[in-house]
């Protein structure tokens, strides 16, 4: 059972829903929050939905469809009377985590699904050595002539063929030296 520290940053936790009750529990949630004035603990509730082309009788179709069909994701604190709101919603089967304990979903893991941006630190800056350690470049070395934070992304200069060559990648593809 959690404990209650209000002092605590919201983090993600997955909810497990019967199947075709996702935007229920979404919308119930929302109401028991607001009615109780919960806001500071249950932060957003939500459904991640995907556009998904559909190609019927020669006729483009763009529809939503869940991403994690079953599930609901919840930016709470996570603390005794957030856990006893969440668990007694109509449809939710329980929260997602090992032996009934809810487990918060990582940065990474966050960063991945791409609904909230999660600031990515980096070990490096112009100037310096890395190694690139993922993608068809893996192994090559380089050095950093610019990094675009807002893109997530890191122009290297590669030695390649005798000739250096700028490549543009992304953060997490690189390591400094």
């Amino acid at each position: 059972m959690p404990q209650d520290n209000t002092t605590e940053v919201a983090k993600w936790y997955v909810v497990h829903t019967y199947s075709g009750y996702e935007n229920k529990v979404k919308d119930t949630l929302e109401k028991a929050v607001e009615n109780r004035e919960m806001q500071h603990l249950i932060q957003e509730v939500i459904v991640p939905l995907e556009e998904q082309i559909e190609i019927k009788d020669d006729k483009r179709k763009t529809t939503l469809k869940k991403v994690f069909p079953g599930y609901v994701l919840i930016k709470m604190i996570l603390t005794e009377e957030s856990w006893h709101i969440v668990r007694n919603v109509r449809g939710v089967t329980g929260f997602v985590g090992a032996g009934g304990k809810p487990v918060p979903l990582t940065d990474e893991e966050i960063r991945n699904m791409g609904f909230e941006k999660m600031p990515i630190e980096i070990n490096y800056g112009v100037g310096d050595t890395v190694k690139i350690i993922a993608g068809p470049l893996e192994s090559f070395i380089g050095v950093v002539e610019e990094i675009s934070m807002e893109k997530e992304k890191v122009r290297v200069l590669v030695s390649m063929f005798g000739r250096e060559t700028p490549v543009e990648l992304e953060f997490s593809q690189i390591q400094k030296m």
